[in-house]
């Protein structure tokens, strides 16, 4: 199967906080700002050298989602990728790993489209590029409940959730919750055995900030992309830590950061032999972060899945091995026979 590159670029949109004015603005988008890159992303996203990163960032909308947490409700600009094609087998919605971006489906997102899959990329709330300048708690309560307006607002149909490393994590959780909303999973490389947050939800306030403030620095994130990868240049490195850690330049990605650390954490590992949708489990050959009996153990908990390993790729092998990973997925969604 012959791939093309699909590229749209963002129409305009306006930010909004009340919730009628969120009703109002339904499915509108921020406008676009320098070089077609919307104006809510970091300007450093000029910087960028990979070119699909550069056309899906301009791909990159905001869309009003309503919550309520206790008696306060909000409307929340929440950032995505929308589908180019309507399709009649279940929307694919992506999700990403840990401290990410919707930048991460780069690659692989438009390899679905020119399958023919109507997919989304949905950035998790407190990640990403949605606004947060109200400051929304981003627990795992809340990540959940954000997804879920969003599915009912939007996708309003049973999807192919795909989940990696953490992002597996997220995709569980919420089919366990939600099971009407989700058809299949796709668990990438899934980090799903971690306890929480562990002692990182009893720091002090002062070393939580401090710890946040490490966390987005360039050479842990450079370290972090070089253990990740399996096979990639320097530069390629570089210029893939700049995409990575994008979204950390927005004002108040720090604050959701340390709201998502005070409230523990994923914690899933009890919950695995309950899932009871079909599942892809997705391994990379090479990856240095999640082992390989993990994965299996995950493969043995889980009901109904099967396990495809990609050769010569780590741990985001939707990032270096596109082509083999949406093909895999394609053919999951598309599979009648298990």
């Amino acid at each position: 199967m012959t791939f093309n590159w699909v590229c749209s670029l963002p129409s305009q949109t306006v930010s909004v906080t009340t919730s009628n004015k969120c009703r109002s603005l339904k499915g509108l988008i921020d406008s676009g700002g320098c070089n077609g890159f919307p104006s809510f992303l970091p300007k450093e996203v000029r910087n960028i050298k990979d070119p699909y990163a550069r056309a899906l960032a301009k791909r990159i909308e905001r869309l009003p989602v309503q919550l309520q947490f206790g008696d306060s409700r909000s409307c929340i600009m929440s950032s995505c990728v929308k589908p180019l094609n309507q399709s009649e087998a279940n929307p694919v919605v992506l999700l990403h790993c840990f401290d990410s971006s919707c930048l991460e489906w780069r690659c692989a997102l438009p390899l679905l489209e020119n399958a023919g899959l109507e997919t989304w990329a949905i950035d998790v709330l407190g990640w990403g590029f949605s606004n947060l300048g109200s400051l929304p708690p981003c627990t795992v309560a809340s990540k959940r409940y954000h997804l879920y307006q969003i599915w009912s607002t939007y996708i309003k149909r049973p999807m192919i959730l795909v989940g990696p490393s953490l992002g597996a994590a997220v995709a569980i959780d919420f089919a366990l919750h939600y099971p009407e909303a989700v058809k299949k999973l796709v668990l990438i490389n899934a980090s799903v055995y971690a306890e929480g947050n562990g002692n990182l939800s009893k720091l002090p306030t002062t070393v939580a900030y401090a710890g946040v403030s490490f966390l987005k620095c360039l050479p842990l994130r450079f370290y972090a992309n070089m253990i990740a990868f399996s096979n990639i240049s320097l530069s390629t490195t570089f210029d893939w830590t700049n995409v990575g850690r994008l979204h950390c330049l927005l004002p108040w990605w720090k604050e959701a950061t340390i709201s998502f650390m005070n409230c523990g954490g994923y914690n899933v590992a009890g919950q695995i032999k309950q899932v009871k949708h079909k599942t892809l489990i997705i391994c990379g050959e090479q990856d240095q972060i999640i082992s390989y009996q993990e994965t299996m153990k995950l493969h043995c908990e889980l009901p109904d899945s099967k396990m495809r390993l990609v050769p010569e790729s780590g741990h985001l092998p939707h990032v270096e091995k596109p082509t083999y990973v949406a093909q895999l997925i394609r053919e999951f969604v598309q599979g009648d026979s298990w």
